[in-house]
């Protein structure tokens, strides 16, 4: 059981990120004091959303300059805090040097934060973003489940830096966080596992995979249809208050599965079509497994491969979310919610 002092500051990393920037709005409503890090506070553009949510109260929110391959450049921005949440870290399809690009970041980030917060006597828990990528690699893995359904238990076993390599960096990442958390006892660790993150982001002009993922049933992309590829969805919103609640909540430990919905970027399609088909080329139809296997590779360039397409395409996703809902009290919006005001903020925005 770990209580937080709601009077001391607590440190963000990756302040300027898509799930960040929803766990800042809630920590600022709740009267926090919010230690934002980011690799660039001189950033205005990138920051001017955050700083108009503090604008009532700017002295709750203060901003300060690490990265993640930078060596103990946290240490001043975790100084008194009892809190610390890592969401910091790297998440994109592609790579030219998946070991510099993915893993690296991921790892040796983590690895800084929390060595960072065994050096800090402040600190009394940390919140690690991970994700349902370090809980398996592919829709086949269901088979090794106990139940035929992802939990908190499984752990991602076949991904590598040939294949699935952001799982990869994501299972490799978090083994560290709890490597570096069983090597000593002042602090506890609790990790927060979302499935693919969609919604609004605090700023519309967000960067985060999520948004060129979802641009591409909006642009023309997929209009010859989208591929049966099973995953989880949760929104942004809720992922940002799952955070908050493993922070707060004094019981809270392990690994959480956060996802609201088992889907499919079919479905997926199917809800924007409904709602956007008649002035986008919103996809209609699904693609044969047997055409993405042969040209897939090929019109990706690489980035949906032949092993990915025969061990994902036209399978199911499930994953059990019961410990969220249990321990944090979690609700989960609609996925059409979610989606319909992703889209039509992407709209107002220009980004398709």
């Amino acid at each position: 059981m770990t209580t937080i002092n709601p009077d001391s500051p607590v440190l963000v990393t990756g302040a300027s990120g898509y799930v960040a920037g929803w766990l800042i709005k809630t920590l600022l409503e709740q009267g926090r004091r919010v230690h934002a890090a980011v690799r660039d506070p001189g950033n205005e553009s990138r920051l001017a959303k955050l700083k108009a949510m503090a604008a009532a109260q700017p002295d709750r929110l203060k901003f300060f300059k690490a990265d993640l391959l930078d060596e103990g450049s946290y240490r001043e921005a975790m100084d008194g805090c009892e809190l610390v949440y890592h969401t910091a870290s790297p998440f994109t399809t592609t790579a030219d040097d998946p070991q510099r690009d993915l893993v690296d970041p991921a790892v040796n980030g983590t690895a800084n934060v929390l060595n960072s917060a065994k050096q800090t006597p402040s600190v009394k828990r940390v919140v690690v973003t991970s994700s349902c990528a370090s809980i398996y690699s592919d829709s086949t893995d269901m088979q090794k489940t106990k139940n035929g359904v992802f939990t908190e238990e499984d752990w991602n076993t076949e991904s590598s830096l040939e294949h699935q390599p952001y799982y990869y960096s994501k299972t490799l990442a978090e083994k560290k966080a709890w490597e570096i958390a069983e090597s000593q006892d002042r602090w506890d660790l609790v990790v927060i596992n979302p499935s693919f993150v969609v919604g609004p982001g605090i700023d519309p002009q967000a960067t985060s995979e999520s948004f060129n993922v979802i641009t591409q049933f909006g642009d023309g992309t997929l209009k010859s249809g989208a591929p049966d590829y099973g995953m989880g969805v949760v929104d942004v919103r809720d992922v940002g208050m799952a955070h908050f609640k493993a922070g707060n909540t004094p019981a809270a430990n392990g690994r959480y599965i956060i996802s609201g919905h088992n889907s499919s970027f079919t479905e997926i399609a199917k809800v924007l079509h409904e709602e956007f088909g008649k002035d986008y080329p919103i996809p209609t139809r699904t693609a044969p497994k047997w055409l993405l296997w042969l040209i897939g590779p090929i019109v990706t360039k690489g980035q949906l491969t032949r092993k990915q397409v025969s061990r994902n395409i036209g399978l199911p996703w499930r994953a059990d979310n019961a410990k969220s809902v249990n321990d944090l009290g979690m609700q989960y919006r609609p996925m059409k919610e979610s989606l319909v005001e992703m889209f039509q903020q992407m709209i107002e925005a220009g980004r398709v």
